[in-house]
Formats: structure tokens, C-alpha cells, sequence
């Protein structure tokens, strides 16, 4: 089939697009960029319905919320053409002490919300400018927007069995994040091969059988549901399981072989408030208010709030 002029003109204004957009997101500190069309995922709709049925989201209620627009995001921003998905590095340099109370790595420093959807709105003003009144919205988890499944479908990597994006130049501690927007651009192949083929270190890792063996996760049963979503007190049938993590957890990362591949960010935002890796259980344990707040003031961790940090080492120290 041969091309007019006018079709190959329109095809190459695409890569232009395309290759600006993934060019000034390089620029802003995004390690990568992909880019999908926005449509229905049709692929999506029957196991996300199946997860919810089988009450694998906890009293995590939202997660039943918006069923639709999770699955279409054309219903998210009107007119919408393509679903633009980034990754921000997190993996930090230096880590918490061994025999300390553990914190997620993600919220070592300030809360990524914030940060990346503040480079996100540079990414978007930048096209605006540079390209045109493009209609859109930028999504940092924060919003019905399944981002792995778009990250997959814009060939930034693969869904591993603990359910989060793997790259194989870069494992898996970065943050994903999108843009959707009312503008034709190229787009990029599907992430079609996984890679972990039959490791299950991962699923032999978790503590609290959370990942299950058909690449699922079952939400309520992962230490970060327990100790960052759930409101009530946390069951004793769990008690002795969380190998002192008290806000999120790290484990099924840190056993993938894939994460040796993972470098320090280059994000200071990201880096830990001063000692705040040196401290001990007993600091945590003799943290007041007024300290928590002063340590956790633009952190993710806020959203546990004092009464549940220390509900969470109460847990794991009686």
C-alpha cells in the first residue's frame, strides 16, 4: 500500500510530536516514556471485575469506584487520543538500617504526588506551547487510571508476578504516571514478553501469601494494605508476619533478580530527611507528634498519620 503525501506528512508529524514529548520528558528527569492509544481495555475489564468479586481490594472501597472510567479513559478527558505513560526513578543510594523498623523506599523522601505531578504539568505546558490548545490531564496514582496496564501497552516493560512494572535495564523501583491528551501521536508497540518466566521468588518471598500464583495479588493480604490503607486495627492472624516493615513494603522487590539492575535516583526531592535512616526501633517507638510532623511534613507517610505509625510498631512490637 502506497502512502499519499498528505498521509505521510501526517505520519511524520507524529514522530515529530512523539519524539518532542519523550525528549522534554527525558529533560524533566523521567527515566522513560511510552506512548499508547487511548481506548477501551478490553483485556483489563474481565480480570479487574474477577479481582473485585473476589474481594481482593479489602475495604479498600474506592478500588469499585469508576469501574468504566478505569477501564476507558476516554470517559477521564474527552476527545482523548493518547495515554502518554512515564517512569521516575526512586531507588535511593543509601537504605535504612537492618535492625530498624522499616519504611517503604518510595516514601523516603517527599511525597511523589506532589513532585512528579509537578513535572507532569511542565510536560503538558511545555506541549502546549510547543505544539498546540491540547486538551489533557496528568494522573500520579491518584485517579481510576490502571497505569501498569498502560505502561505495558506502551512498551515501557512487563507486569512481573508481584504485579508491578519490570524493565529489564531498570527493574522495578520507579514511579509510573500518565498523560492523557486529545492528540494523535505514534505510537509505541506493546511490552508483549515477560520475562520472569519461572522465578517465583517473589511469591515464595511474601509473608503473607499476598501474591498469588496466577500473577494476582491479592490487596488484602499485602503488608502496604495493612499498614497504609486499612483503618481498623490490623488482625492478629497476621501477627509476626511483617518482618518489621510499619509503612509499606519492599520484600517481593527486593528479592526480584531483576532489581539488580536498579541505580540511585537522581532526584533530591527523593532523598531522606537528615538521620532519618539512622534511627533505631526504640526512636521510632519514642516518636511524638510534634516530631512526626515536623520528619514527615511533605512525605507519603503522612497519609498513615501519627495514630497509625504508631499503631503499626505497637503491632509489630507486641
Amino acid at each position: 500500500m502506497i502512502l499519499s503525501i498528505f498521509e505521510t506528512s501526517i505520519l511524520n508529524l507524529k514522530n515529530k510530536y512523539s519524539q518532542l514529548i519523550k525528549s522534554e520528558a527525558k529533560r524533566l528527569g523521567f527515566t522513560s516514556c511510552g506512548i499508547a492509544k487511548a481506548d477501551f481495555l478490553e483485556e483489563e475489564a474481565p480480570r479487574l471485575e474477577q479481582w473485585l468479586k473476589n474481594s481482593y481490594h479489602g475495604e479498600m472501597g474506592y478500588m469499585a469506584n469508576h469501574f468504566d472510567k478505569r477501564l476507558d479513559p476516554r470517559l477521564l478527558v474527552d476527545g482523548a487520543k493518547s495515554v502518554i505513560s512515564l517512569t521516575y526513578n526512586y531507588y535511593p543510594e543509601n537504605q535504612q538500617k537492618s535492625d530498624s523498623y522499616k519504611l517503604a523506599k518510595y516514601a523516603y523522601g517527599e511525597d511523589y504526588h506532589f513532585v512528579i505531578k509537578s513535572k507532569l504539568k511542565d510536560l503538558y505546558r511545555f506541549i502546549q506551547k510547543e505544539i498546540g490548545e491540547i486538551d489533557g490531564r496528568v494522573f500520579v496514582d491518584s485517579a481510576p487510571v490502571m497505569e501498569r496496564a498502560w505502561a505495558e501497552k506502551s512498551g515501557l516493560g512487563w507486569n512481573g508476578k508481584h504485579s508491578l512494572l519490570i524493565q529489564k535495564e531498570a527493574g522495578s523501583f520507579f514511579f509510573l504516571s500518565e498523560l492523557i491528551v486529545d492528540l494523535d501521536l505514534e505510537y509505541d508497540h506493546p511490552f508483549k514478553t515477560d520475562h520472569c518466566g519461572t522465578c517465583t521468588k517473589c511469591i515464595d518471598a511474601c509473608p503473607t501469601d499476598a501474591i498469588l500464583p496466577n500473577s494476582t495479588i491479592d490487596g488484602s493480604k499485602c503488608i502496604s494494605y495493612f499498614t497504609i490503607e486499612l483503618k481498623n486495627e490490623i488482625p492478629n492472624s497476621v501477627k509476626g508476619n511483617f518482618e518489621d516493615w510499619m509503612f509499606g513494603c519492599d520484600i517481593c522487590q527486593d528479592v526480584c533478580p531483576w532489581n539488580r539492575f536498579s541505580k540511585p535516583h537522581n532526584e533530591p526531592l527523593f532523598n531522606p530527611p537528615s538521620k532519618l535512616l539512622e534511627m533505631s526501633k526504640r526512636d521510632w517507638e519514642e516518636i511524638t507528634d510534634d516530631v512526626f510532623k515536623k520528619v514527615f511534613k511533605k512525605s507519603a507517610v503522612k497519609r498513615t498519620k501519627y495514630n497509625g505509625l504508631q499503631r503499626n510498631i505497637q503491632f509489630l512490637k507486641n
